[in-house]
């Protein structure tokens, strides 16, 4: 086996692979930009070295840097994640010309595969079911939109060396289709150095479901079950699950073995994916082909017990795989969700900063987290915003959703936005229970964005249960600091009033062995904890029920988050609270003659000058944040006054970039 490995990566996937490169016995190398010095998986390699400055294009994407770090250590194979040179065929070239291993497909594989439009024209000669489209890159707009005429829109414009969502843009009409030609080009262009662009036929009512592959050196090729991941925002997934929902045994196995028979037309070793549209008659079509390993790998580790990137180092060493198709099982259900540091209720615009609190919740053998972080560590600029994977399995789908709504509770983070809100959301979510999901359906469930309103409380008195519990443990200690109480918990009943939103409870609180009853208007609610002051999770039994809330102490009371939703408690004697219901409200400053930045990032471009008259939905800016372009419209008809940053500024959340009169 090999005795030494570079993980040519970042964040979590590098630290996955290390976990199991350790497990095997195996010396691992890290490699790092400037920015991540400090970061998790340098702390977790037995040696690291610098590769350049921040930014991906001076670090990470340098292969040269890649290849003189494998030989001053001494790293016999490399291992390349996910992302970055992960289907870079020069950068197979070269390692095999240096005498390294790729821990993955070779150069062949990766060109054919890596191209989408090469990668159609290979799947159709081996009899695999294609999406209709035009089979080469489009020249201009004009013929874009000639070849959507014919092929009848909607269609799907997308970047051929395109992956992770950007360079793809949906047009329903000549003018869409213009226009996102544009973007989709410009997005190829920054992300991936190619600024061919295709198009397809767009399927509606699509479901994204994936075939995961593994072949060796020896002619054997075997599919481990499908993933769906049809749960996507802008064409990124944001909850996988194995298996799918949807499909049928017959259907499973027809597209495992259009994957197996594609994988073996171009002599595939090693793990790989491949991603299928199906429409509702469970029809499939070919995507793409990914060679190498994806995001969301640990579930179909879950349902089959298999370690993909175990058996990836093996077959790059030289060894067979250990069982063949028949030896494939699939028990149980897995589930994964995908947190990142963003803003959902900002139209999930990327956040940055540091992780001034981060505590996942305890993993078993129902809950994993994979994850580059650490408390105190820095979500950067430069790089994708995910914080983590959390993974949750059971014996079967509601059972994993369980696990995954209790493991989203006791998610701990603090210092940047996080999208854990909107993924409880999901998980609660009628339509995701039922199974009855396309990649239309976050666009359908929140054609207006995702809003605090989307996530009500099922049981509003069971978090002012809780807010009076924990505003008792409080009063509790006061009473004793100031000498009120003599070394004793108060034995008598205390009444509050509690404002949660604009609703107002009275709450009767009643000590009891090992917690207090709480009587909620006339609702009473049992609450068993053993709460300590200052502690961030409320985990208790409430009539029974397991809950786990987290809590913020506030001066205005009491921040609750607590199945997606977040809720601000104010819990007041009833003189006070008499008192409270006096005082005057002050209206928010009027900020609508603004354009603010609503996300960190540069600034690409204004269309518009001092003086100009501008409609509602014109273009006015064009903010780029994560390699993706944000284009900034007018809310409502105006005059510009005065341009406050220009072309190539770097922009703050909520920087003023236009005025109006």
């Amino acid at each position: 086996m090999f005795k030494k490995i570079l993980i040519a990566n970042r964040g979590e996937i590098a630290c996955r692979v290390i976990k199991t490169a350790k497990k095997m016995g195996i010396t691992t190398v890290a490699v790092f930009s400037e920015a991540d010095k400090d970061a998790l998986h340098v702390d977790m390699a037995d040696e690291r070295v610098c590769i350049g400055p921040p930014p991906t294009n001076q670090s990470y994407l340098v292969a040269d840097a890649i290849v003189q770090a494998c030989k001053d250590t001494g790293a016999e194979a490399v291992h390349p994640g996910y992302g970055f040179l992960s289907e870079n065929a020069e950068f197979a070239r070269r390692l095999k010309k240096e005498g390294i291993k790729l821990i993955g497909p070779g150069p062949e594989a990766m060109i054919s595969m890596g191209d989408k439009i090469t990668s159609k024209k290979l799947a159709n000669e081996a009899g695999v079911s294609c999406v209709p489209g035009h089979p080469d890159a489009v020249s201009d707009a004009e013929e874009a939109v000639t070849i959507a005429n014919q092929i009848g829109y909607p269609v799907m414009l997308k970047a051929s060396a395109g992956g992770g969502g950007k360079g793809m843009r949906i047009a329903w009409n000549d003018d869409e289709c213009r226009d996102g030609l544009e973007r989709s080009r410009s997005e190829a262009a920054s992300s991936f150095g190619d600024d061919r662009v295709f198009v397809e036929k767009f399927i509606e009512e699509p479901r994204h479901i994936e075939i995961q592959v593994i072949a060796d050196s020896f002619g054997n090729t075997v599919y481990l079950g499908e993933r769906e991941c049809s749960i996507q925002r802008r064409h990124q997934k944001v909850i996988e699950e194995a298996p799918s929902p949807f499909l049928t045994p017959q259907v499973r196995r027809a597209m495992g073995e259009q994957a197996v028979a594609l994988a073996k037309a171009v002599n595939y070793e090693s793990a790989g994916t491949v991603e299928f549209i199906v429409d509702k008659e469970r029809n499939f079509f070919f995507l793409e082909m990914n060679t190498r390993l994806q995001v969301e790998h640990p579930v179909t580790e879950f349902i089959t017990g298999l370690d993909l990137v175990e058996l990836m180092i093996r077959v790059a060493y030289g060894e067979k795989l250990p069982f063949d198709q028949s030896g494939v099982s699939i028990r149980g259900w897995a589930i994964e969700s995908r947190i990142y540091a963003e803003d959902p209720f900002r139209n999930f615009l990327p956040s940055i900063g540091r992780l001034t609190h981060y505590v996942p919740p305890e993993e078993s053998k129902y809950v994993r987290v994979d994850t580059g972080v650490y408390e105190g560590g820095e979500i950067s600029m430069y790089y994708d915003p995910m914080i983590a994977k959390l993974v949750t399995y059971g014996a079967d789908r509601k059972h994993a959703t369980q696990h995954m709504q209790r493991a989203l509770d006791e998610f701990h983070i603090r210092g940047v936005s996080h999208n854990i809100s909107f993924l409880a959301a999901l998980m609660d979510h009628p339509r995701f229970q039922s199974g009855k999901i396309t990649t239309n359906f976050i666009a359908e469930e929140y054609p207006d964005g995702f809003h605090p309103a989307d996530v009500p409380h099922d049981d509003p008195c069971l978090l002012v249960s809780v807010a009076s519990f924990i505003h008792q443990a409080y009063q509790t200690r006061a009473a004793k600091i100031s000498g009120q109480v003599a070394g004793r918990e108060r034995e008598v009943g205390y009444d509050w009033i509690t404002y949660v939103g604009d609703k107002r409870y009275s709450t009767q609180v009643e000590p009891i062995d090992g917690g207090f009853k709480i009587v909620v208007d006339t609702e009473p609610y049992q609450v068993l904890s053993n709460w300590q002051l200052g502690q961030p999770l409320f985990r208790a039994k409430i009539n029974t029920r397991p809950v786990c809330v987290q809590v913020e102490r506030h001066s205005f009371g009491y921040r609750m988050f607590h199945a997606g939703s977040q809720a601000d408690a104010l819990v007041l004697s009833p003189v006070t609270a008499s008192l409270q219901e006096l005082m005057p409200h002050k209206e928010p400053p009027d900020m609508s003659r603004y354009l603010l930045s609503p996300m960190p990032g540069l600034l690409l471009s204004v269309a518009v000058e001092e003086g100009q008259e501008v409609k509602e939905g014109e273009e006015l800016a064009v903010v780029e944040a994560m390699k993706m372009e944000n284009v900034l419209r007018a809310s409502q008809d105006g005059v510009v006054k005065k341009a406050h940053a220009g072309t190539g500024d770097s922009l703050a959340v909520d920087q003023i970039i236009l005025e109006f009169e």
